[in-house]
């Protein structure tokens, strides 16, 4: 009788424990109604402007969610901030799905967004590829689909930017209890019209996705101290915003592949 109590303490250790799924109100309890529907709808609740003029969401304590801390000990003058709920297509989603999303950094390439100076449709990232190392530059393919999450890694990407040109940047990954949480920072100084645009270290984004009972919660913000001259001929606050919409959409459609 012992024996058998013992075996059946055992088995049950050996089981993966039921994860709990929280509610987006949960995570952020002070959403207004008109505000619930817009992060329901296809392309999420996004907003931009200067550091100064912007209200942004304020997630509970209890939460862990804290992209407010990785994006400002970079000094940004611009945020952009987005919170999107991705409806469950076919059956829940999980930690490993997203991860895998996450991987496809080749899937960045050739995204659209809307141009309003060309008044088109315009592919942002020319290129998206991985790198050998922060030192090597040597590009290397997307790996293959994964078969747990690990709890933090590193990836060097580069970005042909259309308006920047090539961007480099540091990828970190770290998983917690109930989500994952990926930033991104420029590894070197971004150009534009061959003028320093964005000093090294001075452009970051950070996304946090977590399947909730509702669908996939991705919280995304993204800041960047721009030159003077760059921001006297780019909306900062836009061409913020448009990349991480951007973003977003690698993530939607990773999702759903």
């Amino acid at each position: 009788m012992i024996l058998g109590l013992i075996l059946a303490l055992l088995f049950t250790a050996s089981l993966p424990a039921e994860t709990h799924l929280r509610s987006l109100d949960e995570l952020f309890p002070n959403i207004s109604e008109s505000h619930r529907a817009e992060i329901h709808s296809e392309a999420g609740m996004v907003r931009s402007g200067r550091v100064s003029d912007l209200q942004l969401f304020s997630p509970a304590p209890a939460s862990g969610i804290e992209l407010r801390d990785i994006v400002m000990r970079t000094g940004p003058s611009f945020l952009a901030e987005s919170l999107l709920i991705i409806p469950y297509q076919s059956g829940n989603k999980d930690l490993l799905d997203i991860y895998n999303a996450l991987l496809k950094v080749s899937d960045l390439k050739g995204r659209l967004y809307h141009s309003h100076t060309r008044d088109a449709e315009v592919p942002l990232f020319e290129e998206a590829t991985r790198l050998d190392s922060a030192s090597r530059a040597s590009p290397v393919p997307d790996p293959p689909p994964a078969s747990i999450v690990p709890n933090s890694e590193t990836v060097y990407i580069r970005l042909r930017d259309i308006n920047f040109g090539n961007t480099y940047y540091r990828t970190d990954m770290n998983r917690n209890a109930h989500g994952i949480n990926y930033s991104l920072i420029n590894t070197r100084t971004i150009s534009y019209l061959f003028f320093p645009a964005i000093r090294e270290g001075r452009f970051s984004a950070a996304l946090y996705m977590e399947p909730l009972k509702e669908g996939i919660l991705v919280y995304s913000m993204a800041g960047a101290d721009a030159s003077n001259f760059v921001a006297g001929r780019i909306h900062i606050p836009s061409a913020i915003s448009k990349r991480l919409e951007v973003f977003i959409a690698w993530i939607r459609d990773g999702l759903s592949a």
